[in-house]
């Protein structure tokens, strides 16, 4: 589960207490809207975030040459995707890749991989997006279908 540049302390403890559910590792790409240290990230994770196994990068290039992941492998979360993410058969090595809640993901990080984003369907278009942490949650469960027995 990658976040970039985080904004929302709430999502980012939300999203790491379904990480430890579930056994993820949560990267965090800098900068953040908030500290880690804030009592609202610790609140919304409770008590499980001392469990999160976080990595921390301060920037996506930093990630892309400490991680060197596969192209296939990294799967962008937007709005406006191209395909559901119902879509792809997930790779056991997935990196599941959203942006900040007021912005999403910066251009630079898509680039060249628009074939790779993909959406949340949503049926009513007056909701024009929909809880960072809500999706990701769902994303995650949907991509992990094979290993929860789904």
């Amino acid at each position: 589960m990658v976040l970039v540049t985080p904004e929302i302390p709430y999502n980012t403890g939300a999203i790491g207490r379904t990480c430890v559910a579930l056994n993820l590792e949560l990267i965090l790409i800098k900068p953040y809207g908030f500290s880690l240290d804030e009592k609202s990230v610790r609140r919304a994770g409770t008590d499980y975030w001392k469990h999160v196994n976080l990595s921390e990068y301060d920037n996506w290039q930093s990630f892309l040459d400490a991680r060197k992941p596969l192209r296939e492998s990294l799967y962008f979360f937007e709005e406006h995707g191209a395909q559901s993410l119902y879509a792809p058969d997930y790779r056991p090595d997935a990196y599941l890749v959203f942006g900040c809640e007021s912005a999403g993901l910066p251009a630079s990080v898509i680039d060249g991989a628009e074939d790779r984003v993909f959406h949340l369907p949503m049926l009513d278009k007056r909701v024009r997006s929909l809880n960072l942490a809500n999706v990701a949650t769902a994303v995650i469960y949907q991509a992990m279908r094979p290993q929860l027995g789904g």
